[in-house]
């Protein structure tokens, strides 16, 4: 959104300076592929390792967050069946290769790093540390995912001149990981904020950084909002609750700039959908006419109508009967199919969702950050400043989902009634949403936002979000005829880990379930 009209520009071929898709094979380098490579070059094989992880395509939504996030986090509606809340050895695989192929890529912009000059690594700092904040950025995802992760000696086969058994990787414990990224985010920060690029430099970096455009200010924010996120993440620990107090409120008192407005968003936007940087995946990974997981979810359609939420008709298509309904997670799986079946049950808008080819990537943005800094705000008894930052939360997120439609390149839902003039207010100001209550009260008001917000988008984060607060409840039909029941807290370790990586696997195979919460989950 921050970049829509430089795109605009990009596509007609004005600008040269920009990294269009086009320069993406020519600015990705593949070790494996070549003897020779530069931090700028490598730095954006980097992002575009990870490129599919973030956009909404096939491998990620199909075959990771379809048989768990998108139910277990009733954003979406799903039929209930036997085994639905195992995590399959697929999905872990999956998950498991994408962050590992990034890290991969990291490592090895880290050795060529370290081989230059003191003067040409001056020149390219600039890289090492976007590259370490996206990153961190997706190091959290896999810690709230599993838990104990291979990262400090993880990917190091280059490194370590092809020693496979060298190369064999330890477990770091998810708390120490946390502080880690803590500590050297800080740092960065600090960095940043001292930091002009030279002229070179900056073209370069302009060139070859696809997300934020070489855009010194938004890698600022970008780096501030991730420490905002890890810090109210582990903030109801003994650990890390002093530190998680501190340390927000010297990023929120000015001397460290966040993602405030949604032209400031991290976000991968699609330039051309017949690129390599495309949404086309979405279709096929989220489903259409038919496929279950694009059917509504029964909480989240009942809270958008009662309270007559602005986002109702760009989230979701009415049904044979000219309402909006959901699929009900307590019904048994026939009731379920009858309706669907029948068409009593809303899907996502696919004009807005999953045939929209050019829905951007997204990484981190101002509504996730404005409801982060409502609860900090509450958690520290300064009421007025949570009011103003949760309400500026649900205005920036009906902002970003009228947005993402009318860029659509698909109208098959049909036209939007435009926002009316009050029409965001009168949803604020509505019983079901207005800032009042208790302390307990108000939280489950930022969280309902929170989980409205984040919907199918951010999956990885909601669910995250759900098991810290546990908010908003969530109902679940217990499988019965499995030992895992209900939703699991963690995910477990894929297959190859015991087989390729025994003796470090065995130091956390106690842990290997799906019922040993992350450190932060201590509701």
């Amino acid at each position: 959104m921050k970049k829509h009209i430089f795109i605009a520009l990009v596509a007609l071929g004005l600008v040269s300076t920009g990294c269009s898709d086009a320069d993406l094979s020519d600015n990705y380098s593949d070790p494996n592929k070549i003897g020779e490579t530069t931090v700028p070059k490598h730095f954006t094989g980097m992002l575009f390792a990870n490129a599919n992880y973030v956009l909404p395509n096939y491998g990620n939504y199909f075959i990771i967050l379809r048989p768990t996030l998108l139910p277990w986090t009733q954003a979406a509606g799903w039929l209930n069946s036997l085994g639905q809340y195992k995590v399959g050895a697929a999905t872990v695989d999956e998950q498991w290769n994408q962050y590992y192929s990034m890290l991969t890529q990291y490592r090895e912009l880290q050795k060529i790093y370290n081989g230059l000059s003191d003067e040409e690594q001056a020149a390219n700092k600039i890289f090492m540390q976007a590259a370490t904040i996206y990153l961190y950025d997706h190091t959290q995802e896999m810690v709230d995912l599993f838990g104990y992760i291979p990262f400090s000696e993880a990917g190091m086969l280059s490194t370590n001149g092809g020693d496979y058994i060298s190369s064999l990787p330890a477990y770091d414990a998810s708390n120490d990981l946390y502080t880690m990224m803590l500590d050297d985010l800080a740092i960065i920060a600090d960095e940043l904020n001292s930091t002009s690029l030279a002229a070179v430099t900056s073209t370069i970096f302009t060139t070859q950084d696809y997300i934020n455009y070489g855009d010194l200010d938004l890698w600022k924010k970008y780096c501030n909002s991730l420490r905002l996120r890890l810090l109210n993440r582990v903030s109801g620990t003994s650990e890390f609750s002093a530190r998680a107090s501190t340390e927000m409120g010297a990023i929120l008192g000015g001397s460290y700039p966040t993602i405030d407005s949604n032209a400031e968003n991290v976000q991968i936007e699609v330039v051309n959908v017949d690129s390599d940087i495309n949404s086309r995946g979405f279709e096929d990974g989220f489903g259409s006419d038919g496929w279950y997981t694009n059917y509504a979810g029964k909480l989240m359609v009942d809270h958008m109508v009662a309270n007559t939420d602005p986002r109702l008709r760009v989230y979701f298509e009415k049904t044979v009967n000219d309402d909006y309904q959901g699929i009900d997670p307590l019904a048994d799986a026939t009731t379920q199919q009858t309706a669907a079946d029948a068409g009593e049950v809303s899907l996502f808008s696919r004009s807005t969702f999953n045939l929209n080819q050019v829905f951007p990537g997204v990484i981190m943005d101002a509504a996730e950050v404005s409801f982060i800094k409502a609860e900090y705000y509450l958690r520290s008894g300064n009421d007025a400043m949570a009011q103003e930052a949760y309400e500026m939360g649900i205005e920036q997120s009906v902002e970003w989902y009228y947005w993402v439609r009318s860029i659509t390149n698909n109208d098959i839902s049909g036209e939007v009634d435009a926002l009316g003039a009050t029409e965001v207010a009168d949803y604020v100001a509505g019983a079901g949403v207005a800032w009042s209550g208790t302390e307990a009260e108000k939280l489950e008001l930022i969280a309902t936002q929170k989980w409205i917000h984040y919907g199918v988008v951010n999956l990885r984060e909601s669910w995250a979000e759900q098991r810290r607060l546990d908010l908003p409840e969530l109902e679940f039909m217990p499988d019965d005829s499995d030992v895992q029941s209900l939703p699991p807290v963690r995910w477990i370790y894929p297959d190859k880990e015991r087989s390729l990586n025994t003796e470090n696997f065995s130091e956390v195979s106690s842990m290997d379930n799906m019922t040993t919460k992350i450190f932060w989950d201590v509701n």
